[in-house]
């Protein structure tokens, strides 16, 4: 039997405003090809199929397409939610999808057992995101610690539950336990929501039962393992979702299952079919930078540009946004942009004296003592910089 182990889809997910749905489709035709072309029997999707807990109908769409192209694949389905998801939502079809052979779990389920799923060659144990209601009661004059260690301790007895049921009653099987949640020493990126109250109450590679021959995990976007133990991983989200995944490997993971054992646990990598990159230095670096970037990828780049200079000069925006805009091709969109300036005001409070507050001075006094604190402008910049200030300010008052 060969197994695979996937995660973390976040459909509808949008990268600062831009839709990631041609992301989605291609890594779903291969993920498709892929099942077809290495006789996989069970594909396992650990949480997070959706970004949002109500997705938009194109995410919803694209869900549905999958589901529907894997019926004549024979390759079985389990999906358990997420954070993300709303469990209400994936387990609305939940019935007529069992019919097709795909098996949703979208959260913790009344009997334990039903979480059990018996696959004849191995034991599967579907646990979706164990949320803080499902894990205790809540108990009067609980301290912040207190009510931590209780969630980790839900955890654990949870795990400790399936597996012990599993190994009663299927003894000489192999179990995999499905979970999506946060484990200590994980390396995450900028994309994941905290969960388990802040990720305080996190797992430890040695809190699963030793009774798991293999336990695939969702939450964290990096494929990695936990504690450094080979049948612990998160297999990460299939696409880049954030610029803190810009440099990632995407994978997922694929599982044999021989004579009553877990043989192969191998990475398989997934094409990279858009590239982030971050652009960074001064003016003229990431100007030549720009000129000279060339996208090897299918779908266009997405770039943020950090311009970073020694001494403040407003014009650079103005150049900045030019240059940008002559650059935006069929290969590339900035998906943002920004300009430091090293010796710029840290905060407007600066511009105030001791107990002075905003309403004490008017907007062109702001302006003044904002133009002071800039040694690389001119007396003859600062002026014009005020005529145009005080010339918007009238026009705003008048149309106010």
């Amino acid at each position: 039997m060969k197994i695979l182990h996937t995660a973390d889809w976040h459909l509808g997910k949008k990268l600062h405003k831009y839709d990631l749905h041609e992301d989605h489709q291609l890594f779903l035709d291969w993920l498709i090809a892929t099942i077809q072309e290495r006789e996989i029997d069970v594909l396992l999707i650990a949480g997070d199929i959706f970004d949002l807990a109500n997705p938009p109908a194109e995410a919803r769409m694209l869900y549905y397409w999958f589901l529907r192209q894997m019926i004549v694949q024979k390759c079985k389905i389990i999906i358990t939610g997420g954070n993300h998801d709303s469990v209400s939502m994936l387990n609305a079809p939940k019935d007529i999808l069992a019919m097709l052979d795909v098996i949703v779990i979208g959260g913790v389920t009344p009997n334990i057992e039903d979480q059990i799923i018996d696959l004849k060659e191995v034991i599967v144990c579907a646990i979706p995101y164990l949320r803080d209601a499902d894990l205790r009661q809540p108990v009067e004059g609980e301290t912040p610690s207190g009510r931590i260690e209780a969630v980790r301790n839900g955890i654990k007895n949870h795990y400790d539950q399936l597996a012990n049921i599993c190994h009663e009653r299927f003894p000489g099987i192999p179990v995999i336990a499905m979970g999506h949640l946060y484990a200590n020493g994980s390396i995450g990126s900028e994309s994941e929501r905290e969960i388990q109250i802040g990720n305080l109450a996190s797992f430890e590679g040695s809190d699963f039962s030793e009774l798991l021959d293999y336990v695939a995990l969702g939450h964290i976007h990096r494929p990695q393992r936990v504690s450094g133990k080979e049948h612990i991983r998160y297999s990460g989200s299939p696409i880049a979702l954030s610029f803190s995944e810009k440099s990632d490997l995407k994978v997922i993971t694929e599982l044999e299952v021989k004579h009553g054992k877990i043989t192969r646990i191998e990475d398989i990598l997934i094409p990279k079919n858009r590239l982030l990159k971050k652009i960074s230095g001064d003016f003229e670096k990431v100007k030549s930078q720009l000129s000279s970037f060339q996208n090897e990828c299918l779908l266009k780049a997405f770039l943020e540009i950090e311009v970073i200079e020694e001494l403040h000069n407003p014009l650079l925006t103005r150049e900045l946004n030019d240059i940008i805009a002559v650059f935006e091709d069929d290969n590339a969109i900035v998906l943002k942009h920004r300009i430091t300036f090293k010796n710029e005001v840290q905060s407007t409070e600066e511009l105030f004296y001791e107990g002075e507050h905003i309403d004490d001075i008017n907007e062109t006094e702001i302006l003044k003592r904002r133009l002071e604190k800039e040694s690389g402008l001119s007396e003859e910049h600062q002026a014009l910089l005020m005529e145009a200030f005080t010339e918007l300010l009238q026009k705003v008052k008048e149309e106010n």
